[in-house]
């Protein structure tokens, strides 16, 4: 059988980057799975260009473990690579392409445990979940929890291989991102006050922001488990105005809310929105029609799983660590967590080389993957 080496290279040579499809990788798995006697049904997006695959092996009933990852990369392009990006290249115990740490080596490495799991009779039911658009916004794994939320035979934990070194995490931050357009009205800048400002207005949404990111920063609202241990905004793009001798008539920024799992994102949406219809009536008052318009953009919740809960011990038994940890940026994780679904995080790879030029997982990292896959088979069989 082929190992998960062998695997990641078949997996990196397939482009999933979001804006693309990932049918190809999907068709493979699903061959891949048939060839062990595993049915897997796909669950398509609604152009069908995309498709999550699910499959379920073992016993009847509800409860088990879903092994769960996310199909999509970020794209290449501007990216210094010195390897082709989409070929694997093996260097010092070190194999290079995009995916090979987020997240196609967990993939492969579950992949390549599945005769392992299939040598004996399982105990519980083992799922397994590979979705589309995590990048983008946790889009395409909706539609399968959806699929899910009626069947009798769910999963109760979930594991997701994002790459955390093989360390056991419990938790991350929610994260909110939104659009704001204000429309304004033109006219000579010589005649500035018979305009409404879009970049002024836009400004003074955008320090509204920053006096509820002091707030969020207070440390009396840290959670030392976290990095940065507090709630974070900050406006990533703004674009607006067309020469400086005219008021400008429109502005748009897009601004994002990281939250830690007590808090509550779209809190922070609602006081924006607020203050921004106290300052609608101003911009009428110049010129009618004028306004401010919010856009949702992405957003996915939070995850802060117990260490006393059952996924916990579970992960700490295959892992062999109870050294939980967090990390900062996002998963899939809350919102199987929010379906009832305990998850709990831990893959191979860093997410230092993520998203980066080339990325890598190192070999001793699939090692480990293996090892701990290996150590759920078994006690799923035991």
């Amino acid at each position: 059988m082929p190992t998960s080496r062998d695997l990641l290279s078949h997996l990196i040579a397939f482009d999933t980057v979001s804006r693309a499809s990932n049918l190809a990788l999907i068709e493979f798995v699903h061959d891949y799975l048939s060839g062990l006697g595993i049915d897997s049904e796909l669950i398509y997006s609604d152009d069908r260009r995309k498709a999550n695959l699910y499959a379920r092996l073992g016993p009847a009933g509800a409860g088990g473990v879903m092994l769960s990852g996310h199909s999509d990369v970020v794209p290449v392009d501007g990216q210094a690579w010195t390897v082709p990006p989409f070929a694997m290249t093996e260097q010092d115990g070190k194999l290079y392409g995009r995916g090979t740490a987020d997240m196609k080596g967990y993939i492969a490495c579950v992949l390549a445990a599945l005769p392992a799991f299939l040598a004996k009779p399982l105990r519980v039911p083992l799922h397994l979940a590979i979705s589309y658009d995590e990048e983008v916004g946790c889009l395409g794994v909706r539609s399968l929890i959806e699929a899910l939320e009626g069947r009798p035979e769910r999963p109760s934990l979930c594991i997701i291989g994002e790459p955390t070194f093989m360390r056991p995490v419990l938790g991350h931050k929610g994260k909110l991102g939104m659009r704001c357009d204000v429309h304004g009205a033109a006219c000579h800048s010589a005649y500035a006050p018979q305009g409404v400002n879009a970049i002024e207005y836009a400004a003074k949404l955008i320090g509204r922001l920053g006096e509820i990111a002091q707030r969020l920063a207070a440390k009396e609202r840290h959670d030392s488990r976290f990095d940065p241990p507090y709630s974070t905004v900050q406006t990533g793009t703004i674009s607006g105005g067309s020469a400086l001798n005219i008021v400008p008539e429109h502005c748009r920024f897009d601004f994002e809310v990281r939250t830690l799992p007590a808090d509550n994102a779209e809190q922070v949406a609602a006081e924006l929105q607020a203050y921004a219809t106290e300052l609608v009536p101003q911009m009428n008052a110049v010129q009618p029609g004028t306004g401010i318009r919010f856009t949702p953009i992405s957003a996915y919740p939070g995850l802060a799983t117990a260490n006393d809960s059952e996924a916990a011990k579970l992960l700490a038994l295959i892992s062999g660590s109870s050294d939980f940890g967090t990390v900062a940026f996002g998963t899939e994780g809350g919102l199987f967590d929010q379906a009832g679904i305990a998850t709990v995080v831990c893959g191979p790879g860093s997410m230092d080389q993520g998203h980066k030029p080339d990325e890598f997982v190192s070999l001793e990292q699939l090692h480990q993957c293996d090892a701990m896959l290996a150590r759920l088979a078994e006690w799923m069989q035991a």
